[in-house]
């Protein structure tokens, strides 16, 4: 794999890192066994930068990160974490410094760490973003020596805009996929001016774009493919992009045709998110271990021709754009 520099921090991650909200939950059974085991084999392929959250299996996730790198030992991949989604009810007005910094230590414990690598607010309420104060509190906890660096996961084009404002904020996370292209305008200009990391979550659409779900696919209960589809839970945009499903499956037939013979279909749709400079890592997840091999081998992929990238935007723009572009 190749490595980007992360933003401004001075750390520098494997362009393809490991998505760790799989292992944690909401996405049918992933036995602890299989979690372990993705994440071994995605460290064994060179990853060095792992995403996770508080919220996913409700700690489960951050725990097993932290006995896998701790009977690893060596050197650390970067860890990733975010806070803010356990407040019920999740308002803005509940990201207070008290609230934060409880999070906060409590991601301290699930991981075994003195101090965060890199926390992010976890998809907060736009209003959020409005908050100089949210961001004041982030400095002082920066400063109380508990995180060496704060960025923000976003849904919108808007938020992430707004947050880069914010001298401290030194990476955002956005979905950006072949679903979801908007980022690529104006954002992603700016991120590179000002220096900020660029973390590019949902890349395979939610598994629309591994290209292997079909209209008779069946999702678990416990899957946010099934439960969330309709944004019952939380946003909408995180379940297949927020395409609606047959729409997501038409497009992927015309994709198919683009991806060259030998390809897998999930290897050439994170080689697309790739050729954008801007992008610092993208965070695929992987259920087993032999998703994370594949996750790792998509780096070596030479790059795509103009002649693809161009008929991809046709695609979007034609299909998907009208569900999506104006919402996120």
């Amino acid at each position: 794999m190749r490595h980007r520099k992360f933003g401004r921090t001075g750390f520098t991650t494997t362009d393809i890192g490991f998505g760790a909200w799989q292992i944690g939950g909401a996405w049918g059974d992933v036995s602890e066994a299989d979690g372990r085991a993705a994440l071994n084999a995605a460290l064994d392929a060179g990853m060095s930068f792992i995403d996770t959250a508080d919220v996913y299996g409700d700690g489960r996730s951050e725990k097993i990160i932290a006995d896998v790198l701790k009977d690893r030992g060596g050197q650390r991949p970067m860890v990733a974490t975010k806070a803010g989604r356990r407040l019920s009810p999740h308002v803005a007005d509940g990201y207070t410094r008290e609230n934060l910094e409880g999070f906060i230590d409590r991601s301290l414990k699930n991981l075994g760490v003195e101090r965060l690598d890199l926390v992010q607010l976890h998809c907060p309420p736009t209003e959020v973003y409005y908050r100089p104060e949210v961001f004041h509190a982030l400095e002082e906890i920066k400063a109380a020596g508990k995180i060496a660096n704060y960025g923000v996961s976003v849904e919108k084009v808007e938020e992430a805009l707004k947050a880069i404002e914010y001298p401290g904020v030194v990476s955002v996370q956005i979905i950006y996929n072949m679903f979801r292209q908007r980022p690529a305008q104006l954002f992603f200009k700016e991120a590179a001016r000002r220096q900020v990391a660029v973390i590019a979550r949902v890349p395979l659409a939610s598994g629309l774009l591994s290209g292997k779900i079909t209209r008779d696919t069946a999702f678990a209960a416990d899957d946010h493919r099934n439960f969330n589809r309709q944004g019952d839970a939380f946003d909408v945009g995180e379940t297949f992009a927020g395409v609606p499903f047959e729409t997501g499956l038409k497009a992927v037939e015309e994709i198919r045709a683009l991806v060259p013979a030998g390809t897998a279909m999930a290897a050439f749709a994170l080689r697309w998110i790739l050729m954008a400079d801007a992008v610092s890592v993208v965070i695929p997840g992987a259920r087993n271990a032999a998703q994370a091999e594949a996750n790792a081998r998509a780096a070596s992929l030479p790059a795509l021709s103009e002649d693809v990238m161009e008929a991809t935007r046709e695609v979007y723009y034609r299909l998907v754009a009208p569900h999506v572009h104006d919402r996120w």
